[in-house]
């Protein structure tokens, strides 16, 4: 029952991160250039620094929901080793594939949410074009989210199964040894 109640939280977490990097992208900063009426200069002037905020709660989510997989399969190293099977072969693989899109999606949400906070803190004289994040960032971490969602979830099914899959057990037979 724990290790559903688990399974459902990580899935959440990782819905939530994955909603906040799709909110992160429709809400980057825009800039406008402006003139100032003092002195003629002009100066790019960005909007609300919201989707930064949007980034780094995404990112976090998805550290937690990583962090609860891992902890719950052991890191796939540590403890009694799994006995050989299919199982264990394929979760072994999605926890290679689980950890190379974790960790493009934080590289992705950590570079867009620095780039972003930092065209909404500092204001550029003089300069004509006003350079604003690229768009798409925060839609490939949102993507490399969700394929770390389901490598994730699957290295845990996997896991659990060749956990429970002892040689002899999916038999059902067995010889009963009596004290006779």
């Amino acid at each position: 029952m724990a290790s559903k109640f688990f399974v459902f939280g990580v899935a959440l977490l990782d819905l939530l991160a994955f909603i906040l990097a799709i909110v992160a992208e429709q809400r980057r900063s825009k800039a406008t250039v402006q003139q100032d009426p003092n002195n003629g200069d002009l100066y790019c002037s960005y909007d609300a620094d919201v989707s930064t905020s949007y980034g780094i709660v995404a990112l976090v989510f998805l550290l937690l929901s990583q962090a609860i997989i891992m902890v719950l399969s052991r890191c796939f190293c540590c403890g009694r080793p799994l006995p050989p099977g299919k199982h264990r072969a394929w979760s072994g693989i999605c926890f290679i594939a689980c950890w190379i899109t974790f960790v493009i999606a934080e590289i992705c949400l950590l570079a867009a949410s620095v780039r972003n906070a930092r065209h909404t803190k500092y204001f550029a004289q003089d300069q004509q074009s006003c350079e604003t994040l690229r768009k798409g960032v925060f839609a490939a971490a949102a993507a490399f989210i969700f394929f770390t969602a389901i490598l994730s979830e699957l290295h845990y099914l996997l896991y659990s199964k060749a956990k429970n899959n002892f040689p002899g057990s999916s038999q059902g037979h067995s010889i009963g040894m009596t004290s006779f």
